[in-house]
């Protein structure tokens, strides 16, 4: 047996119907974590749908209760062929986003798999539960065509609670830090550059939201009666924003922005373009920092979105005064941002620039995260992908979206790989999510030529690639 027997087995899994079975069985358990009584679907999906499958592999696992919320629980589980051989450590998520069954195509039910030509359509087809999928189906396909070995260690950590800001997952990588040491974090979430461009992204922008309010008075007043004599809440708010952000698009909140873009991921970002496959929005070029290109103002740089802006009655308008507004916004972020002061910032930020009466409240804030590009990891995944593929990958130093790398990066303290397996016009959170079947082919391939490639590692016990450290 040879590396492409492990292809040729991983591609029969998906030829063969096996692939589209297991997808259709996880699909049809309602996951969604936003859900108030999603407690015990989480569990089930976990003890009867992966459990089982994972034990085929001879993998142990449990169940680990989760130390912020009992409705979300994890997955832990081990397969250890040997000390002194590479261990990674993959990740997946078995929640999804709400269903809204109501607003989805006629024909097509969230908890049904049903494929209409490249189209598999169903809630968690592409978000996750189709990518994890394809990553324990391709690590089963190298496991028979190593006759039973991998050559390598594996860890899996699957969480139920990623769709709600994975609540607990930083907690239980530092409570379980010895049991989660690995080599390399490999996992598969987001989207591919493109959907026929296999791709991987080592990290990504973190994102924390916001809330400006001012409050003038009780009620709402006559504008005739009191305009010119009253301050008008919605109007100051409408001032406030426009000290941190341009008309535009620039950041003008000094703290907030980025520190210069490295070289390492400047050079990659010049061989990206921004997706313009069909469906995609028109990108607006005169829009964002001036001298930076789409693909740096998208991955590169830091974006403040203005989310939502309430005063009165949007939809009944009287003539009145309101008397309080509200500004709902979001911080994108890279490396290097001091996100975590944001309250602080934006606080003297609005009283230097004469608005001490806005108030800011700070939501979650998720990390950023990037693992250098010139990582030797990198280079050695770059290298799988070609030669399973023929193509020249998209690298991604960042998503310009959030995930939960922190957990990884900064707390396990590891190199974070991201293996995508869908595209942007999926449809992820979404009536008609679906993911392609051709990319889950191709997915398939991939993914078991770097478990190939993991396991001559260990077979040949090469020296692991080097780890260079968090680009800033």
């Amino acid at each position: 047996m040879n590396r492409a027997t492990a292809i040729e087995f991983a591609t029969e899994y998906f030829d063969s119907g096996k692939f589209r079975d297991d997808l259709a069985r996880r699909v049809a358990v309602p996951t969604e974590s936003q859900a108030p009584s999603s407690g015990a679907t989480q569990a089930r999906y976990l003890t009867r749908e992966i459990i089982p499958d994972l034990e085929r592999l001879g993998f142990t696992a449990r169940v680990v209760d989760n130390p912020v919320s009992a409705a979300h629980p994890f997955l832990v589980a081990h397969r250890r062929e040997g000390d002194g051989l590479p261990t990674v450590l993959t990740y997946g998520h078995g929640d999804v986003q709400l269903a809204h069954g109501e607003l989805w195509r006629d024909g097509l039910d969230p908890w049904l798999l049903t494929v209409e030509g490249d189209r598999w359509y169903g809630r968690g087809s592409a978000d996750n539960k189709g990518q994890h999928t394809v990553n324990l189906g391709a690590l089963a396909e190298v496991l028979r065509a190593r006759g039973g070995t991998l050559g390598f260690n594996v860890t899996l950590l699957l969480e139920t609670g990623e769709e709600t800001g994975s609540p607990g997952l930083v907690e239980i990588c530092a409570k379980l830090k010895d049991e989660l040491r690995a080599d390399l974090l490999l996992a598969s979430d987001g989207p591919r550059l493109a959907a026929d461009l296999p791709t991987l992204f080592l990290g990504s922008r973190g994102s924390v939201n916001f809330t400006l309010r001012y409050v003038a008075r009780e009620g709402s007043h006559h504008s005739g009666n009191w305009g010119g004599v009253l301050r008008n809440p919605a109007t100051v708010l409408v001032g406030a924003v426009a000290t941190m952000v341009s008309g535009d698009g620039r950041m003008l909140v000094d703290g907030l922005l980025p520190p210069a873009i490295p070289d390492s991921v400047r050079a990659a970002l010049a061989k990206l373009e921004v997706d313009s496959s069909p469906g995609s929005p028109a990108i607006d070029p005169d829009w964002g920092e001036p001298g930076l290109t789409p693909a740096e103002r998208l991955f590169g740089w830091n974006t403040l979105e203005i989310l939502a802006m309430t005063a009165g009655n949007p939809d009944g308008p009287v003539n009145a005064i309101p008397g309080e507004a509200r500004v709902h916004a979001q911080l994108r972020f890279v490396v290097g941002t001091d996100a975590r002061e944001l309250g602080a910032i934006l606080r003297a930020h609005l009283d230097a620039h004469g608005y001490p009466m806005v108030e800011v409240t700070v939501d979650h804030l998720m990390a950023a995260t990037r693992l250098d590009p010139d990582d030797d990891w990198i280079h050695w995944a770059l290298g799988s992908l070609e030669r399973t593929t023929g193509k020249a990958p998209g690298l991604l130093p960042n998503l310009g979206g959030s995930l939960p790398n922190e957990a990884f990066a900064d707390v396990l303290d590891l190199p974070t790989i991201w293996v995508p397996h869908s595209y942007a016009g999926c449809s992820q959170h979404a009536p008609n999510e679906h993911l392609l079947g051709s990319i889950a082919r191709e997915a398939l391939q991939v993914m078991a030529g770097l478990f190939w490639d993991l396991g001559e590692i260990g077979a040949k016990a090469a020296p692991m690639p080097e780890r260079r450290g968090v680009s800033a």
